[in-house]
């Protein structure tokens, strides 16, 4: 009931802010699609956690998994380039809006099950190379279904709600030591591991005090991972897990963490798992 209520006076102020709000300043992009740019792209799509929610039963893009929450169950959608039931007719513009905004190609909004949030940090670079690689992939035609929602949960109240997340997102951070600065990126902003790991209050907004302090899902409690979690984990230890999901005590992970090592982490780069080792180790 207390969340009900907190909502109800969110979707009051969504509507007044909605008023106002317009659509953000993006100006039109080209989505590159030479091979490189392709390839580049394949690589941040893992690095972007973006197959653990994405892939269907055949292994391609276009959606469907549910993905529990405490306002109701949300369906990853298609991201494969048809037109129809995808994201065929996007343009550069349309995934700037989508990735970094949280903004649909009709100015609409995005719910932050799609960690939009996380990626507002990403390059407009490495945005559209990841839409060069997802443009380049075989359209497959599947309809997600429709979010499962509870009636006072709305796309419209998503205005008020980034506001609020806006007003509670700390100060961005920046980092002397390269290493560690390319770790946040790649935990903060591409991984967006905080999406999981990082508790919530009652509106679904991150405890960004508690940043990697464990939290409570619908299916479970999801550990910490902050420096005072890891501190019996070495740096090597930490690169290790993220690429095979071996712990120091010699077992391995198993659950949702899973398919993230498989498809997200296990595939990135020597230097980029040592990258987020040493990040999520900073201050130790």
């Amino acid at each position: 009931m207390k969340t009900r209520l907190l909502f109800v006076l969110i979707a009051i102020a969504g509507v007044g802010i909605g008023i106002f709000l317009r659509s953000p300043s993006v100006a039109d992009a080209t989505v590159p699609n030479g091979d490189d740019a392709i390839e580049r792209g394949r690589y941040l799509v893992h690095a972007g956690g973006c197959i653990s929610c994405h892939e269907d039963d055949n292994g391609s893009l276009s959606g469907g998994m549910a993905i529990e929450s405490p306002f109701g169950t949300f369906y990853a959608s298609n991201i494969t380039p048809d037109p129809d039931t995808g994201i065929g007719n996007w343009q550069g513009r349309d995934f700037l809006l989508a990735l970094k905004h949280g903004r649909t190609p009709d100015g609409s909004f995005y719910f932050p099950a799609f960690p939009y949030r996380a990626y507002a940090d990403i390059s407009d670079d490495d945005a559209l190379a990841i839409a060069a690689y997802l443009m380049s992939l075989e359209p497959v035609a599947a309809q997600a279904p429709e979010h499962d929602l509870p009636v006072w949960v709305g796309r419209w109240q998503m205005a008020g709600w980034n506001l609020l997340a806006d007003m509670a997102e700390p100060a961005s951070v920046t980092y002397q030591d390269p290493q560690i600065a390319r770790g946040a990126y790649l935990t903060r902003s591409l991984g967006h591991c905080g999406e999981c790991h990082t508790p919530r209050n009652a509106l679904g907004i991150p405890a960004f005090d508690q940043e990697f302090a464990g939290a409570d899902m619908p299916d479970g409690h999801v550990e910490a991972i902050n420096p005072e979690a890891l501190a019996n984990w070495s740096e090597d230890d930490l690169a290790l897990f993220l690429f095979i999901g071996l712990k120091p005590d010699g077992d391995y992970v198993g659950g949702k963490m899973e398919p993230v090592i498989e498809h997200n982490t296990g595939q990135l780069s020597d230097e980029d798992r040592q990258a987020m080792a040493a990040f999520l180790k900073r201050g130790q």
